[in-house]
């Protein structure tokens, strides 16, 4: 069996845009996609509400992917896949990082991942979706605002150019799927449904 590790953020942990909670393993698109894989694939969840990948959330503890990659793989081991998909939460503007600097993060936090699982690993970055128009609007998450939403839209440029330099894969999850309106920043069941197909066909022809 071979372990395929997907580490995230709130759209990993499948966090429901109306806030009631989370999505059941079945809905969320990890689950989806270990039903699509089959058992000969051991998929592993690792997704947390509000992780960065190299910025320290300021209410929240251990929310810096930079700081928590390494323990996860080391405690899956042996991991043949590690996909990792950040950059959403980096996008606040407490944190007033663009594009170039997100990126600069992931690959952080990538290569830390492939030093920890090994040789053998197979390293995929993940570009997130997009956060949707208007994110920052009342009654929606003031923590972001039209620049975050114009960051958002660079990361899939900066990232493909990150993993190409560094040797490891690369998907853009705004080509395919989009936030859900209610909140304009997470996956709803049709865009986890959407990201799911489309993600495992590339895992299953490009990766696997």
């Amino acid at each position: 069996m071979r372990n395929i590790l997907f580490f995230g953020d709130s759209n990993t942990y499948g966090y429901k845009p109306d806030k009631s909670g989370r999505y059941d393993f079945d809905v969320r698109w990890t689950g989806r996609i270990s039903k699509i894989l089959g058992s000969e694939y051991n998929v592993i969840e690792e997704g947390l509400c509000g992780r960065t990948t190299i910025f320290p959330d300021a209410v929240r503890d251990a929310r810096k992917g930079i700081d928590l990659i390494g323990v996860v793989v080391e405690s899956h081991k042996p991991v043949d896949v590690v996909s990792i998909m950040l950059g959403t939460n980096d996008c606040k503007t407490e944190f007033h990082a663009d594009a170039a600097a997100i990126a600069k993060g992931m690959e952080a936090v990538a290569r830390k991942a492939k030093e920890t699982a090994g040789e053998q690993a197979k390293i995929v970055i993940v570009s997130p979706i997009l956060l949707g128009k208007g994110v920052g609007e009342d009654g929606f998450d003031p923590e972001f605002n039209e620049s975050s939403e114009n960051v958002s839209k660079q990361l899939a440029r900066e990232y493909k150019k990150v993993a190409k330099e560094s040797g490891f894969y690369y998907f853009d999850a705004a080509s395919v799927a989009v936030p859900s309106e209610i909140d304009r920043q997470h996956l709803d069941e049709e865009g986890h449904r959407i990201f799911a197909e489309k993600y495992s066909d590339f895992l299953l022809t490009e990766v696997l």
